[in-house]
Formats: structure tokens, sequence, C-alpha cells
């Protein structure tokens, strides 16, 4: 007799082959006649009798139930892996960790298994899933260089090692193919910057995507020359790209940029890590490591755009990328040949033939002060031409006194005719 729990522990379709068998053994059906029951060649059918006949049951299971594969990863080597996930690669998930055991020590794991082992292990917790919820699906542009998403990612990138860093990044809206640098604030210096590296290395995109942030966009109201021109108030970063012949799209939610959040998301996983094991400390070594990690990224996960063809326009030859991307400010030139900007005084050399002044703040950390599209020589004075020393003159403090009219004034008169007639 075969043990209650034995039995118990048999598969549904295994049952059904015990039944079967035994009306074989007890000759009430022929060996063909089981053989089209279950759906099995009658040279397996005599193979389960003989093993149901001396085995019992039990010799329907297949002998290597219950049995280690022989492909199975070691203790040792799962250990290891365990221990590596607790000390170095903590926090990783299930599929960046096995591609960094693989590319830093050699171990091969799968994500699945990885996965399982974590779980058990406590490392990992499973995802809950997430809500439905009613999206409005884009479809990708057609075109490499039609549409960059841009934006800027706020986050503790070197995890308390180093100073607090924003990421300037930008994808492709057709392939995927992303770029970015670090900068230490997230602004118009460092997003002028950024763009105007991307523009050196691939050429000016047809068109940018951006938020609202008032880096991108100006909230000022419109002066009264820009309403009688039908002219939209616009940022200094708006200025740039109108020079260089970008589009700029604003969106209307986070949803609707979606790639380039989602690009953030995954680099506030992935690079974190990888930054942590490159022990990566200063602005520096960050765009180091950043450089590194896009390439392999762009590598691995850029797509071919739906038609042929770049978008990208070469920069017009002449054209000076540092003069397109700065901030420019207007100032009134004062008598003395000064203008102030930023508290900072400059002294105009040669004189200027307008007192309408432009401050050309440039990306590369230079400034220019022209005057009717020239550039104008200047120094930088530590204030206001000196007017000489002013005459001190003391405060005269006035005080009030009583008047009294001698007897002989002609108001004398006038007080006593007063009094007699009110008498």
């Amino acid at each position: 007799m075969v043990p209650r729990q034995e039995i118990f522990t048999m598969r549904r379709t295994e049952i059904e082959r015990v039944g079967v068998i035994e009306k074989v053994l007890k000759k009430e059906i022929k060996q063909i006649e089981a053989a089209e029951v279950l759906r099995l060649s009658d040279r397996q059918i005599r193979r389960l009798v003989v093993r149901v006949r001396e085995r019992g049951p039990v010799g329907i299971i297949h002998g290597l139930r219950g049995k280690e594969s022989c492909r199975k990863i070691s203790s040792k080597i799962r250990d290891k892996v365990l221990g590596l996930c607790r000390g170095q690669y903590e926090g990783f998930g299930p599929l960046f960790a096995s591609e960094k055991l693989s590319e830093r020590d050699g171990i091969t794991v799968s994500k699945e298994t990885l996965r399982q082992w974590l779980i058990k292990d406590g490392l990992w917790q499973v995802k809950n899933g997430r809500k439905a919820r009613h999206l409005r699906w884009r479809e990708r542009k057609a075109h490499y260089g039609q549409m960059l998403q841009m934006d800027g990612s706020h986050h503790d990138w070197l995890e308390g090692r180093g100073p607090q860093l924003a990421l300037m990044g930008q994808i492709d809206d057709a392939t995927s193919k992303v770029s970015g640098r670090f900068y230490e604030y997230e602004g118009t210096i460092p997003a002028m910057d950024s763009l105007k590296r991307y523009v050196q290395k691939n050429g000016i995109p047809a068109s940018v995507y951006l938020d609202k942030h008032t880096t991108y966009k100006s909230w000022a109201r419109e002066t009264v020359e820009d309403q009688l021109e039908g002219r939209k108030a616009l940022s200094q970063f708006e200025k740039a790209c109108a020079k260089i012949g970008i589009g700029v799209i604003h969106a209307n939610s986070p949803q609707a940029k979606g790639r380039v959040e989602r690009l953030f998301r995954t680099l506030q996983d992935r690079l974190v890590k990888e930054l942590r094991l490159a022990k990566a400390k200063t602005l520096e070594d960050a765009n180091t490591v950043r450089e590194k990690v896009m390439i392999k990224f762009n590598q691995r996960f850029s797509v071919e755009a739906r038609e042929s063809g770049n978008l990208h326009r070469a920069v017009p030859r002449g054209m000076n990328l540092n003069e397109v991307f700065s901030i420019e400010t207007p100032r009134a030139l004062r008598n003395d040949n000064t203008i102030v900007h930023h508290k900072q005084w400059f002294q105009i050399l040669g004189g200027a033939k307008t007192k309408n002044l432009i401050v050309q703040e440039q990306v590369n950390g230079k400034i220019y002060i022209l005057g009717n599209g020239h550039r104008l020589k200047y120094k930088t004075i530590t204030g206001p031409v000196n007017p000489g020393k002013r005459m001190h003159v003391p405060k005269v403090r006035l005080t009030t006194r009583r008047i009294v009219h001698p007897q002989n004034h002609p108001w004398r008169g006038l007080d006593i005719k007063r009094k007699a007639s009110n008498n």
C-alpha cells in the first residue's frame, strides 16, 4: 500500500493515469484501449504497467521528481551573490544587479533567478500592480531630431558624498537617444549650456519639448511695445532658441512629456548606483561616470526611428553658439559712462554712440557689453566715479515763538477796534 500523503502529492493527470493502469492490471481494459484513453503510445503504457506493478501508484511519478537539477546553481555561488546584494549592490533591482554581477564579478545569474532569491531572502519586495488610469497615448515622432524632450532633475545623485547636483537631460522622442550633463543647479545658464553641447554634437533639432518652469517660459506681462507689435514676452532660453531656429513647445502636464520623466526615474536608480560604485564625490567625477553610462544606455535602449532621415540641421557657418546661448540684459548708460549690472560697476572706455546698452553673459562665463550690436571696451570698477567731498552743512533747528507787536504798530489799532466791536 502507498502512504496516503504520497498519493495526495500526485498531480491530477497522474492520478487519472493510475486509475487507468489499475484497470489494465485488473484486465478490465486492454493496453491499446488505455493508450487511446490517456493519449499515449502503447509502448509507454507497457512501461507504466511494469512500474505500477513493481512500485505501486508511486511508480507513475517521474523518477526525477523532488531531486535537484544537475543545472542548479550551487549554494556557494548563491550565498556569494546574496552577500554582494547585501553589500555593494544593496538596493539594486534584479535586472540591474544581474547585469553588474556579470560585468564586474563574472557571475552569470538570470534576472528571474536572482529575483526569486532576493524575494526569498527579504531583499526585494514584489510591487503591487498600478491602478489603471485613462491616458491618451501619443505616437512617437517619426524622424530623428524632430523633437527633443528636455528637463532638469533635482536628486541626491551623490548620496551625501558630495554637493547637491541637478541633471539637465535630453531624450530624442523618435529614437530615445539620451544625453545630458550635471550642473550645480537648474537655471538658464545650465539649460543653455546643456542645449549648446547637444547642438555641437548632434546638430540643431527642429523643436524642443519643455515644461513651464520659469527657466524655459516667461511669466512676465508684455510691455507696451510687445503688445503693439503682437509679440509675447519670451524668456532668455526662448530668445536663444528663436535665434537658432528651434521651436519651443511647452507641456501642460508632466505626463505629456512622460518619456523624459521616465528617463529620470530610471537614471535615479541606475545612475545613482553607478556613481556609488565609482565612488564619485565631485561634479567632475559625476560627469565622467555619466558620460560612460549614457553611452551604454544608448547602445542598449535606443530604438530605430519610424522613418529614415535626420532632421537635425547643421550650425550655419559663422554662427557663434556662445553668442546665441547667452543672457542679454538691457542697461542704460549713465552720464559718467558707467553701467551697473548685478551690483557690479562697469566703466565704458572710448564712449558709446547710444545710451541703450546690452550686457551679454555667455555660457562660457565671459561678459560683453554691446552698443548698436558692437562690442564696447570696458573695465570693471569698484563703484561710481568719485564726485569729490561734499561740504558739511549743519542742520538749522526751527523754533516757534510768540511775536509781540510794538505799541505804535498799525495792527495795534486793529486789535483795539476788533475788541470794541465784540463788546
